[in-house]
This record gives C-alpha cells, sequence and structure tokens, in this order.
C-alpha cells in the first residue's frame, strides 16, 4: 500500500532517536523543515483553487453578457443583471487569499486585472442596453470588438502573473526547506556515523524513486504545456503523496487548456459566420430584383450553414402555393409546389425542427426519409409568412445552428419583402390599375427605344390611337362603373388583338394608344380594321344590362411615312380627331409628312 513520504521519514525519525539523543533532535529539526515544505505546497495548491474560483467568477460575466447579445433572449439578459450584482464575491475571494497569505503586491496585481473587468462590465452593461433598445449590431460590435479581446487578454495576463509570482514564492520556500534538512541531516551523518549513512541511502532512494524521477517526468510535461503543445500525455502516478498530487493538477490544467483551444476554435468559426452573414447582406442590398436575390442566397447560405442541404421556397399569392426557386447541397426530394398549410413552420410562424430530441409533428411537405431531421424556417415579414427555408441536417449528433438559420431567414425575408415592395411601387407606376395595360408615363421611354432600334434596323413604325366614340352618354346613361366594365372588355379585345405585334397603353381617359413596331401602313390598317369590327360585334353587358354595341373611331401614323421620330404620336392624333369629325367608327390615317 502506497504511503506519504512524510510516514517514512518519521518512521527514520524514531529510528535515530533510539540511537541517539542528537540525531534525534536534527531529524525532528529536519522533519520540521519538511513539514514547512509541505504547508508552502498547500498553500500553492490553496492559492490555486482560489484563484480559479476567482478566475470563475471574473470571466463569467463577461461570458454572460456576450451570450445575452448572440441570443437576445429576455432570460440571458437577466442572467447577467443578476451576476452583475454580486461584486461581492470577488472581493470575498480577494479577502480569502489575503487571509491565507496573499502579499499585498500579489494582491494588487490581481486589483489591476478586475479594474479592467468592471471597465469592461461598463461596456458590457452599454451593450445590454443597446440589445434591450434593438441595437443588436451596436452590441455586438462592442463585446466583440478588438479592444474589448484586448482587454480580456490583458486580464488573464494579470491573473497568470500572480500564479506565477505565488509559484516563485512557493519554489522559494521548498528551496529553503529543503536546504535546511540537508544541512540538519549533514550534522546527523556526523553524529550517528553507520546509522546517517543508512539513513541517507534509503532517503536518496526515496527522492529518486518517489520524488525526483516523476519529477523529471511532470517537468517535461509542463514544460510542453508551456508552449500550448496539449496533445502531451499527462503521466498517471498511484502515488498518494504531494507528486501524486501534481501529477493530477498538470492533468487539469492540460484538460483546461484542451478546452481553452477547443473554446477559441468555435469562437473563430462563429466569427467566420457572422462575417458572411454581413457580407450577404451587404450584397443583398445592392440586389434589384429576386433573381439576383436568390443568386447571393444560393452563394452565400451553403457557406454560413454547411454540412446540410437546403430550398428555397417564395409565396406565390395567385396561387396560394409555396413553389422552389433555389436549393443547395443536393438535398434529398422533390421541388413540388406545397400548400402552406403543410408546413408547421409556416403555420406557426416560427422555426420547426421535429428531430430536436422531443416528439414533434413531422411537415407534410418534407419526403417520410428525412422529415425527423428536417428543419423549417419560415420567412416572416411584416406578420405574414412570404417565403420559407427547409433544411436537411445530414449530421443528426451534431447539434444544429438554430441561432444562424434564424439570423439567415431574418435577413433574406427583408430582402425579398423590400423587393417585393419595390417591384409592387414600379408596377403602379408604369400600369394602369383599371385596364391592366400601361400607362401614359412609360409610354415616353418605350417609344424612343422602339424608334431607335427601328433606325438601326431600318424598319417601318406604326402607331394607332384609338378613342371610345360617346363615352361620355354611355356614362351618364349607365354610370361610371358601366363605363370602367367597357374600359376593361376594350383593354382585353385590344390585348388579344394584338398578340405580340406590339405594346398597348391606356393613354388617358377613354384614349388608347398602340405601337407596332416593324407595322407597315397597310399592315396596321388591317390590325385597325379586325380591331374595330371585333369590338363593333362584342356584346357589351353590365350586371345584366345590355349596354348595347360600342365603337371606336381609330387615327392611323407610320414612321417615317407620316411624321418624324418626334411627333409620331401627335400624327395619330390628328388621324384620330380627322376620324371623329368624319362621323366616328372609322379609321383615318395620317396624311404624309411635309
Amino acid at each position: 500500500m502506497p504511503v506519504r513520504i512524510a510516514t517514512i521519514t518519521n518512521f527514520a525519525y524514531i529510528a535515530t532517536v533510539v540511537l541517539t539523543l542528537s540525531s534525534g533532535v536534527a531529524l525532528f529539526l529536519a522533519s520540521s523543515a519538511e513539514h514547512n515544505e509541505r504547508e508552502a505546497v498547500t498553500q500553492s495548491r490553496l492559492f490555486d483553487t482560489l484563484t480559479d474560483a476567482l478566475e470563475k467568477e471574473a470571466w463569467a460575466l463577461s461570458e454572460l453578457a456576450r451570450e445575452a447579445v448572440i441570443k437576445k433572449q429576455p432570460e440571458a439578459i437577466q442572467s447577467w443583471k443578476t451576476r452583475a450584482e454580486q461584486d461581492i464575491e470577488l472581493e470575498n475571494h480577494l479577502a480569502a487569499l489575503r487571509d491565507n497569505g496573499a502579499s499585498d503586491e500579489e494582491l494588487l496585481i490581481l486589483r489591476d486585472g478586475l479594474t479592467t473587468l468592471d471597465q469592461l462590465e461598463d461596456e458590457q452593461r452599454i451593450a445590454i442596453s443597446d440589445v434591450e433598445a434593438g441595437k443588436i449590431d451596436e452590441a455586438m460590435n462592442l463585446l466583440f470588438s478588438t479592444s474589448y479581446e484586448e482587454r480580456l487578454s490583458e486580464t488573464e495576463y494579470r491573473f497568470a502573473h500572480f500564479r506565477s509570482l505565488i509559484d516563485q514564492r512557493t519554489q522559494s520556500a521548498i528551496a529553503n526547506a529543503t536546504d535546511l534538512s540537508l544541512r540538519l541531516r549533514t550534522l546527523s551523518e556526523i553524529m550517528v556515523g553507520l546509522t546517517a549513512l543508512l539513513f541517507l541511502f534509503v532517503l536518496g532512494f526515496i527522492i529518486k524513486h518517489r520524488i525526483l524521477r516523476p519529477v523529471v517526468t511532470l517537468s517535461d510535461v509542463v514544460n510542453r504545456l508551456a508552449t500550448q503543445d496539449y496533445n502531451v500525455e499527462a503521466p498517471v502516478l498511484a502515488q498518494v503523496d504531494e507528486i501524486g498530487d501534481m501529477a493530477q493538477a498538470i492533468r487539469i490544467f492540460r484538460e483546461n487548456g484542451l478546452a481553452r483551444q477547443r473554446l477559441e476554435l468555435e469562437r473563430d468559426a462563429e466569427w467566420a459566420t457572422r462575417t458572411l452573414l454581413a457580407r450577404m447582406t451587404q450584397r443583398l442590398q445592392g440586389c434589384d430584383s429576386l433573381q439576383a436575390i436568390v443568386r447571393v442566397v444560393s452563394r452565400f447560405a451553403p457557406q454560413i450553414i454547411p454540412d446540410m442541404g437546403a430550398r428555397l421556397y417564395l409565396l406565390d399569392n395567385n396561387t396560394n402555393r409555396m413553389n422552389c426557386v433555389a436549393r443547395w447541397a443536393l438535398p434529398p426530394g422533390e421541388d413540388t409546389p406545397f400548400a402552406p398549410d403543410s408546413c408547421w413552420a409556416l403555420k406557426r410562424g416560427q422555426l420547426h425542427s421535429p428531430g430536436n430530441g422531443d416528439v414533434d409533428m413531422p411537415c407534410d411537405h418534407i419526403v417520410p426519409e428525412i422529415a425527423a431531421r428536417a428543419i423549417c424556417v419560415p420567412l416572416n415579414a411584416q406578420n405574414k409568412s412570404i417565403g420559407l427555408l427547409t433544411f436537411d441536417n445530414y449530421t443528426p449528433g451534431k447539434e444544429p445552428p438554430y441561432i444562424y438559420l434564424e439570423l439567415l431567414a431574418e435577413t433574406l425575408a427583408l430582402a425579398l419583402a423590400n423587393q417585393m415592395l419595390r417591384d409592387t411601387l414600379t408596377e403602379k407606376a408604369t400600369y394602369d390599375s383599371l385596364t391592366g395595360l400601361r400607362n401614359r408615363h412609360s409610354l415616353e421611354e418605350t417609344l424612343r427605344n422602339m424608334i431607335d432600334q427601328a433606325m438601326v434596323d431600318n424598319t417601318l413604325l406604326s402607331c394607332l390611337m384609338l378613342d371610345v366614340d360617346y363615352f361620355k352618354k354611355l356614362n351618364d346613361l349607365h354610370g361610371h362603373d358601366a363605363g370602367d366594365k367597357v374600359l376593361r372588355e376594350l383593354s382585353r379585345i385590344i390585348t388579344d388583338t394584338l398578340g405580340e405585334c406590339g405594346v398597348a397603353f391606356r393613354y388617358g381617359g377613354e384614349e388608347f394608344l398602340l405601337i407596332l413596331p416593324g407595322k407597315s401602313e397597310t399592315e396596321a390598317k388591317m390590325l385597325a380594321e379586325r380591331l374595330l369590327n371585333t369590338i363593333l360585334k362584342h356584346p357589351m353587358r353590365y350586371e345584366s344590362q345590355d349596354i348595347g354595341p360600342v365603337s371606336v373611331s381609330i387615327g392611323l401614323a407610320t414612321w417615317p411615312r407620316h411624321a418624324r421620330a418626334d411627333n409620331l404620336v401627335r400624327a395619330a392624333d390628328l388621324a384620330l380627331y380627322m376620324a371623329k369629325e368624319q362621323g366616328r367608327g372609322q379609321i383615318v390615317v395620317a396624311r404624309h409628312a411635309g
């Protein structure tokens, strides 16, 4: 059964007392010196324990603040506030160190480190206020800045410096005690002769096999750990003594180093992910179409969320179906459209992950083979779902980065909502709300582009100006709603008749304008006659009431035969005026340009 070194030395002391009183006194004093050595080691271990507790308390507030900023949860924020009110714990730890022998110089180093932490606590308080105010970016920049990290490193250096001073003091105490013990044993050798020699032999044997050899081994391990080589294996010693305790402490130090190294790698990975998210957000701000947004997301999302196949769905309001517009990392299943009610994430308006460890319902739109590991994240904007991200977790044993999934969805939803709003505003500015035709505001640019193209291609360009005959009388007789119905029917007839031959505009009131690129005067007149006859024969009804036949007058002008590039519409308008003057319900061709 292994025994402590103190037991062996006490046995030697008893043996020497029997031989001689003088050697007994010497050995007693030597034992006292060794006792001082053990007290120095014990004090060092106590300092390590107290310092570890102080460091844990010191770092806890910063970690809670960062967690609160990342998660933005009220519970995390409250945890930080509660911890911030417990500063008395740090003073208690300092008092314990002072009571156990720490000098004022050594404690001053720790207080410098705590002063820096107090400064960081002020920044944490500002960051928490920013989170509560919704200023997430400001809070992230504050707590993850280079300045913040440098001050954390400075505090860590203060704690390391304190440990170094304690270690130096302990080593000095051990050296002094050892020196005194050796001198006393030398005196004992002189006094008892062979007994002292035998004792030294036994003692040397013990020191060699129980202290020196393990210490040399431990020293090599400590030197490698000092260079952050955590791959070295700490020896497992069966000794129930201080050397065994040191080996255990070294193993704990190595494990803590590995854990710190792992945390640093995770921190670096998180920073890289946040950088990608920020870059994607910047690129999304520069997109001017849904297609551009899809290309940006397809580029960045696989890097932000690796090891996951994904699909992006957008809601088609006309069909009330979710249509797949993008995919990456080859997710299993088909791109089949589905109703929003088939997805629990869309019904609940929040992330849905049936494979997170709890019993839950799988989504009907996910194939059964992957339903248990699928993750659905809705794209919410203005309290409604405009799209959906579905992920296939290829590594079910690994915790999915839910926070980044939601951040990706929030960023994408905002970009999509802004683009949809821009598209809606553009459509309202370009198209007539009653007829669905292009409005007069878009005529100038369209006509200019068509004339420029006709000049390049050396082709003709015709223009039809169409006006409803006696439209005011129709409104007075049947009401403006009936008049609006007639305008919508005429717009449909014009669109169907025109096909791909040109572009139709609502010029104003009951007037319509048709631009016919590549059409000659003859071709344009044939189209006008077809329009005239189709409209005249089309039955107009409103609320089961027969409005009667509706006729139109048409003015025709062809560039460059009847007008210059800048007055083609004017020429067609004059021809329309002539048609109305000559009795309405007819086609008049503009006069040749002079």
